[in-house]
């Protein structure tokens, strides 16, 4: 579970994009499972095991929470035309899979009780859980997960973090993106500081507290000279 905090514009995003296979990298090497994907295009990289949420959900908001997760795993037999006209059997038996699946995800994230609900009317943060719900359904192992805890309520707020705990005891390996440093300080380890494109530093989060770069970084130089006289 790995953390990546900087101030704004530090690149952060514009890196999970990389790694995501939205931008194609001008050097540089990016490896999964130690397979080299550089450039590779974010749906091949979805079937390699890789998914990501957003800082805003992009939720499917007329359809149901269910639904939202029931579209997600990949290769299903109803989306061929010959197997959907002549293979029903073959395909009520994988839905009834996918299904078990997502009440499992559901039950896993404590959205059940709004599963028949039309997934636009969600609060933000539980649009959050459907987010991370989705990227479960996806199969993937490997998350990035960019602001998980913005515009959450506190309360969701521990449960967002005893879930994200919960997945990475499971075997998921975790790349986050965060702003709120006592969230992200009690959930990952190592964390990485980024500013103006380039690594700063990397450690605990004590260790990156009492770093004078990091705190220039997030500060800048005036700030932190009245910070130290204060």
């Amino acid at each position: 579970m790995t953390g990546l905090i900087g101030p704004n514009g530090a690149g952060k995003t514009t890196l999970f994009n990389l790694i995501a296979g939205l931008f194609a990298p001008s050097s540089g090497q990016i490896l999964l499972n130690g397979q080299d994907v550089t450039g590779r295009r974010t749906d091949e990289l979805f079937h390699l095991g890789l998914a990501r949420t957003f800082q805003i959900p992009h939720e499917f908001s007329r359809m149901t929470v269910l639904e939202n997760l029931l579209v997600v795993p990949p290769g299903q037999s109803g989306e061929n035309l010959l197997t959907g006209l002549f293979g029903w059997g073959r395909i009520r038996s994988e839905e009834a899979k996918v299904r078990q699946k997502a009440r499992e995800v559901l039950d896993f994230l404590r959205l059940s009780h709004v599963a028949e609900l039309p997934a636009g009317g969600l609060s933000g943060g539980q649009k959050k859980l459907l987010e991370l719900g989705r990227a479960m359904m996806s199969g993937a192992r490997t998350l990035l997960l960019d602001e998980p805890a913005a515009g959450v309520n506190r309360t969701l707020l521990a449960t967002l973090r005893d879930d994200l705990k919960r997945l990475h005891q499971e075997g998921y390996t975790c790349l986050v993106i965060e702003h709120d440093m006592d969230f992200i300080g009690d959930l990952c380890d190592p964390i990485y500081v980024m500013a103006e494109g380039r690594v700063l530093m990397k450690g605990t989060m004590q260790q990156i507290r009492a770093n004078s770069q990091v705190q220039e970084a997030y500060l800048g130089g005036a700030a932190l000279k009245e910070e130290r006289a204060a």
